[in-house]
This record gives structure tokens, sequence and C-alpha cells, in this order.
């Protein structure tokens, strides 16, 4: 069974963008992610620590807003990351990287 995926806007304690992602990221939804992170110009903090899936449409919308996005992940992704070569492209913390 699929999670659904939840964007919670947020705002730092800095005033900064923050958006926390939960659920599953695939080509159903990730427009809705796309639409999110246009919705800021600056840069934006995106928490992927609650995500359980994410296919090529999500990580085709994170490759779209890479240089403004700072993104924290689990290990769980790690893989998926760094194949695709989105560690090279975006701030990622959270894999064994200090932030």
């Amino acid at each position: 069974m699929t999670t659904p995926l939840t964007l919670v806007p947020e705002r730092g304690p800095d005033g900064s963008a923050r958006l926390a992602v939960r659920g599953e990221i695939d080509m159903s939804n990730a427009g809705s992610l796309d639409e999110a992170l246009a919705a800021e110009s600056g840069p934006v903090v995106v928490d992927l620590t609650e995500v359980e899936y994410l296919d090529s449409a999500g990580l085709s919308v994170l490759f779209a807003h890479a240089d403004r996005l700072e993104l924290i992940a689990t290990p769980l992704l790690e893989p998926v990351l760094t194949v695709s070569g989105l560690v090279g492209l975006a701030t990622v913390h959270g894999l064994g990287r200090e932030p």
C-alpha cells in the first residue's frame, strides 16, 4: 500500500523557507512537489527524512530546483541521491556528511 504524499511548508527560525515532505514521491504526485518548490523564489530546505519512496519523476523535480535546494535525507535515500548525481548539484545533509 502506498503512503500518500504530504507537503508541509514551514519557516525556519531565521525565516528561511522549509518544506517537510512525507510519504511517497512518484509520477502521480511529483507535480505537487514541483508546485510547492516553485512557490518559493529563494533557497528552500527540503526535509526528506520521512520520504519512503522516490522515483524518477520525483528526482526530476528535485533536479529542476537543485541549485537552490538544501536536502535533508536519510540513509534509505542515499543510493538514489548518489546514483542520480543529485548529491553533486544540491546541498545534502544526513548521508554521513557534516552539515
